[in-house]
């Protein structure tokens, strides 16, 4: 390695791309070109910045092993940075294990945390932690075991273990500091924040209130029955019946929850289930039939017994019901989540996220793009979506993921 293109990583590593390209701007060779790809990236013209890592990869020869599967970690970088989850995964994979076999130890690691910032984006927990699992980040440079704690905290934020988050995201700080990287510290401070910013509703006897997510940790570990808006489940200490595809199911319960220990009139239920301003006899017999299937999937958690003007909710063992919903009630909330985090989303990356079709979140995000709340730029498979972020409010909750006891 030349001095400069010595000199140049050095400067990328401190942050400081423009130092980098001073050095290599005018430079071909491979290892100006992943050097040069990794400053645009670090400008964020990720456009750019993959076509000089593909160059790079390319013009490295068949004999350059370790080079070529770093270019292949920086790509995956950008992809997952420009939120292309579609890119290969398992060229990453393969690219960490040959830069493992050469025991190149700080690339590799680079390599795993990619993979597990991917999985943790997509909602995929068990597998992230299963990835991150006895790895230990003390040997790596201070900004390696930033990165380290920040995909902690993020696991253990939806795992609603605010300890253990609060306990990374100070080890992250630290390492931030030391690396003094100015994008680095500020990425740990917008994580610190979501433990400080409402993550939830808590709606109980007729009243609300917003809670935290060290709030909702307690609330989840408490004897109440919760009807989980944010996860469509019925759910106490001990069991989780989901209702996540059971609409007119959990409709019927969250109003019943909300209620409690009050009635709830028949059309007022038929209403919010049924979506209908008109009632009929055809509704209220629907009504039997579902209020029957809802008695029967919460079994031992509840029942739902029959009263002169509708029905109300009968916790068997729990001491009172509460609903958690949502900071915000948005027909979209999960898909807002995911743009919320001031990245750039095509409509396939957001499918891939959320677990749905394409259609269905074209759809969605055409909805809120005619509500003025989200926009979109590009053409065809270019066209990328973005919205604002959602104002004091932390999104943890909206993204799908399961809870410590599901």
């Amino acid at each position: 390695m030349d001095m400069l293109i010595a000199a140049a990583a050095r400067a990328l590593a401190a942050g400081d791309p423009l130092g980098a390209l001073n050095r290599v701007a005018l430079r071909d060779d491979a290892p100006a070109l992943a050097l040069r790809g990794i400053a645009m990236a670090q400008l964020g013209d990720l456009t750019r910045a993959r076509a000089l890592v593909r160059s790079a990869a390319r013009a490295f020869g068949p004999r350059e092993a370790v080079a070529r599967a770093r270019c292949i970690v920086a790509e995956a970088d950008i992809a997952f940075a420009s939120r292309d989850l579609g890119w290969p995964v398992k060229t990453l994979a393969a690219a960490r294990a040959t830069l493992e076999a050469h025991g190149d130890r700080f690339n590799a690691a680079h390599a795993r945390h990619l993979e597990v910032r991917r999985l943790l984006l997509i909602g995929r927990l068990d597998e992230a932690e299963s990835l991150l699992d006895g790895f230990d980040p003390t040997p790596f440079p201070p900004a390696s075991s930033a990165a380290h704690e920040l995909i902690v905290a993020g696991i253990a934020m939806r795992r609603l273990h605010t300890k253990t988050a609060r306990a990374a995201l100070a080890r992250a700080e630290r390492a931030a500091r030391d690396a003094g990287i100015a994008g680095l510290t500020a990425e740990v401070e917008s994580a610190s924040r979501l433990l400080t910013t409402p993550a939830a509703r808590l709606i109980a006897r007729g009243e609300e209130r917003l809670l935290l997510l060290e709030d909702v940790e307690a609330l989840m570990a408490s004897n109440a029955l919760i009807i989980d808006a944010c996860r469509h489940a019925v759910r106490d200490a001990d069991t989780v019946v989901p209702l996540a595809t059971r609409a007119v199911l959990f409709s019927l319960a969250r109003s019943l929850g909300e209620a409690w220990p009050a009635d709830v009139p028949r059309d007022t239920l038929i209403a919010h289930a049924f979506r209908t301003k008109h009632v009929d006899d055809s509704h209220r017999a629907r009504l039997r039939v579902e209020i029957g299937r809802l008695r029967t999937m919460l079994g031992a958690l509840a029942d739902v017994s029959a009263t002169k003007r509708g029905f109300a909710l009968s916790p068997r063992r729990a001491p009172e019901v509460v609903v958690l919903a949502r900071p915000v009630d948005e027909a979209h909330a999960p898909l807002l989540a995911f743009l919320a985090d001031g990245e750039s989303w095509s409509s396939s990356a957001l499918a891939l996220a959320l677990g749905a079709s394409q259609r269905t979140v074209q759809r969605a995000l055409d909805s809120l793009a005619s509500a003025g709340k989200a926009q979109s730029f590009g053409q065809g498979r270019a066209r990328r979506w973005i919205t604002p972020p959602m104002p004091g409010f932390a999104t943890a909750l909206l993204l799908p993921a399961p809870l410590p006891i599901d």
